[in-house]
């Protein structure tokens, strides 16, 4: 085994099954005499970059962190153990009881400048079992396919295990940064990240840090091209209620509850069908619009045996899932949930379980530019096109990320995670990423890496992060 301190596969039937995989590929790609060995019962190693995910993503490294009871505990023990073993600092932080972050250091050579931050998150959402071919919590590998099933291989332990077999390469050639590396593994994002990149973002210890540009996590591309994200809709989270006085079941009455709650759903419903229509004719991008989902309708009056079905009730509510993207105007989208979607003249109200600005703590839009004046765009998009693939149109997030928290604080980041030719399954059932795409990212990120981390005297940090 590459690593002692791995103990890959507890499953028998797992480790056979992907041993004879590596085993059927390497005797297939070998020369005559590695071959030889093969047959004559020599073991085949498995690829130490593909071993890594997947013990991240299986049981070995108890790393089922899985909302809403991750086992963060374990993972943390996981990557401190796998600091150790490339020579990284680390330290665990906790901003919140039971919910510890991980922070792992590179120093550079020249501390001063500004540093770059490797974002990552290590929860995952929750996954049923019964709709998967194989286990979700296996990172089973499929010999058919060379496909990866693990809930978390696109969101995002991938990118994880990806930043550290990068580094791990770049040490073994002998690179070493100009600029402190820092590589953040935060608990919560899936539930917000409040107590995870939000606490972290504000703490006195992101400050001492100095932190010039973060990447955090992406999407996958179903084309050739990788997609990169310079900002991200944010999240209005919307609970419209209906009031109304009670009646018989079978009395037709103008005002009640539902009728009015009915109403509005159906004046959203017109707006949504607008904001999708922009989309499926490629006016806008998906994170271009204003995206609005239903979420729950809850209305009736509980029996025993399920409603009470001849009673009209007094109370009708529905919660909304609303993303604004950084260039909506989010005055004009309130006045139209006040005066269309809930008016009080039907006597409806409103309330945000949750409101993400559009604008920064400097009143700026949330996003990152992603054009020659940003010096980290231009390294950013040279270090990709040394890694001789193709990189698409910058694009705005469609859902939400930990990315937010550092652009709230004027901190440029971008969202890259390297899957091309993979369609998206983030939070779906058999959820994989093809480990030939997987090891392909590692190499990107070895360019990405080195090219961010490597001073470029005419890039003018101080001066440019000062401008952004």
């Amino acid at each position: 085994m590459a690593r002692d301190n791995i103990r890959l596969f507890s499953s028998p039937f797992t480790r056979l099954s992907v041993l004879l995989y590596l085993l059927a590929a390497a005797v297939a790609a070998a020369p005559p005499e590695a071959e030889a060995e093969a047959a004559a019962g020599f073991p085949v190693k498995e690829p130490e970059e593909l071993e890594l995910l997947l013990v991240w993503a299986g049981p070995e490294a108890r790393s089922d962190t899985a909302q809403p009871q991750p086992d963060y505990a374990g993972a943390a023990a996981f990557l401190r153990s796998e600091a150790d073993a490339l020579g990284l600092e680390a330290e665990t932080l906790e901003f919140a009881l039971g919910k510890p972050l991980v922070l792992l250091r590179w120093p550079g050579r020249r501390p001063s400048l500004p540093s770059l931050l490797l974002n990552s998150h290590t929860d995952v959402v929750p996954a049923e079992p019964l709709k998967w071919a194989h286990p979700p919590f296996s990172a089973h590998l499929d010999s058919s396919s060379s496909h990866i099933f693990a809930r978390g291989s696109q969101d995002m332990k991938c990118v994880g295990m990806q930043y550290l077999e990068a580094i791990r390469r770049l040490r073994a050639a002998g690179f070493t940064p100009d600029r402190t590396i820092y590589l953040s593994f935060v608990p919560d994002e899936e539930i917000g990240g409040k107590d995870g990149a939000g606490a972290f973002a504000s703490s006195s210890k992101f400050e001492e840090m100095n932190v010039g540009l973060v990447l955090d996590e992406g999407l996958a591309s179903p084309g050739e091209e990788y997609r990169v994200f310079y900002g991200e809709r944010c999240p209005w989270w919307l609970v419209i209620k209906a009031r109304g006085a009670p009646g018989h079941g079978a009395k037709l009455y103008d005002g009640s509850a539902m009728e009015n709650l009915m109403k509005s759903v159906e004046i959203i419903r017109r707006f949504r069908a607008a904001q999708f229509d922009l989309v499926k004719a490629g006016v806008k991008a998906e994170g271009e619009v204003v995206s609005v989902n239903l979420v729950y309708l809850k209305a009736g009056t509980p029996s025993p045996t399920g409603f009470v079905m001849n009673l009209q009730p007094s109370e009708a509510q529905v919660g909304l899932d609303v993303r604004v993207p950084p260039n909506a105007n989010p005055e004009e989208l309130e006045r139209r949930i006040a005066e269309e979607w809930a008016p009080s003249s039907r006597n409806m109200t409103f309330e945000f379980k949750q409101k993400v600005s559009v604008y920064d703590m400097f009143g700026k839009p949330v996003i990152t530019p992603a054009d020659n004046s940003n010096p980290w765009w231009t390294m950013l998009e040279e270090a990709i096109r040394k890694a001789n693939v193709k990189l698409g149109k910058p694009e705005i997030f469609p859902a939400s990320t930990d990315a937010r928290y550092f652009r709230e604080r004027g901190i440029p980041a971008f969202g890259f995670s390297p899957m091309a030719n993979t369609p998206i399954l983030l939070h779906d059932h058999n959820e994989f990423l093809n480990k030939d795409e997987y090891i392909k990212g590692i190499e990107i990120y070895e360019s990405v890496i080195r090219g961010l981390a490597s001073y470029n005297e005419h890039a003018k940090d101080e001066e440019s992060r000062a401008e952004l």
